[in-house]
């Protein structure tokens, strides 16, 4: 029978401090709530493609309770890239292209907290069964834990309904967390948080463009 807390358990004995990357998705929030269990500290951090949205601010101000710390919220490296080339707006090559590294580095620097916890399953791609099969639940070179790294999706759902725990309200719409702005979730975010979805447009006022292509009218 597989020993679905033996990751953490190793992790627990590894440090006592962690900060859980947190996108309030359903990994996310399991992980979250296992190192709440073997950690004696515990941050979260954070990483936004536009900040201030109403439908992430909510989740985290929830864990945030839950946890009874402040959430460091920081922009993904994903972000500079949009920026610097031109997605959606006009480029700007005076944004730094960010590795994911520099992000890591910063939060690490922000909370004073080497590890980070992810969400990462070895079942959820290709290229992340490559990683962690490479480095196991442990990546000491990259300063990396996966507390669910041998979990099966059906494993995070028990889970979550066993210790209900609240996942973000935009899984239940986009069917993930929000991390794209791909057209067919500008749509849904234009349909279902309008206000959210002007601040998007604020950010890439040419977001409209993307919904075009999945056939929403303008």
């Amino acid at each position: 029978m597989r020993n679905l807390l033996h990751a953490v358990t190793v992790q627990s004995k590894i440090a006592d401090r962690v900060t859980v990357l947190f996108s309030g998705g359903k990994d996310s929030v399991v992980t979250l709530d296992l190192c709440r269990r073997y950690f004696s500290t515990v941050n979260m951090a954070f990483m936004y493609y536009v900040p201030g949205l109403s439908f992430q601010q909510k989740i985290i101000r929830h864990y945030e309770r839950v946890l009874g710390t402040e959430c460091v919220c920081v922009p993904h490296f994903e972000l500079s890239l949009m920026l610097r080339y031109g997605l959606y707006r006009l480029h700007d090559i005076t944004v730094p292209a960010l590795r994911c590294a520099d992000i890591y580095n910063y939060i690490r620097e922000l909370t004073d907290t080497y590890w980070l916890a992810g969400g990462e399953r070895i079942n959820d791609s290709i290229v992340r069964r490559a990683m962690i099969k490479r480095s196991g639940s442990v990546d000491a070179k990259r300063g990396r834990f996966y507390p669910l790294a041998e979990w099966a999706k059906s494993d995070v759902l028990e889970y979550i309904r066993k210790n209900k725990l609240k996942v973000s309200e935009e899984s239940e719409i986009l069917g993930h967390s929000f991390r794209s702005l791909d057209g067919e979730t500008l749509l849904n975010v234009k349909t279902h948080y309008p206000d959210d979805y002007r601040l998007i447009e604020n950010w890439f006022p040419l977001c409209r463009a993307g919904m075009v292509k999945v056939g929403a009218k303008e």
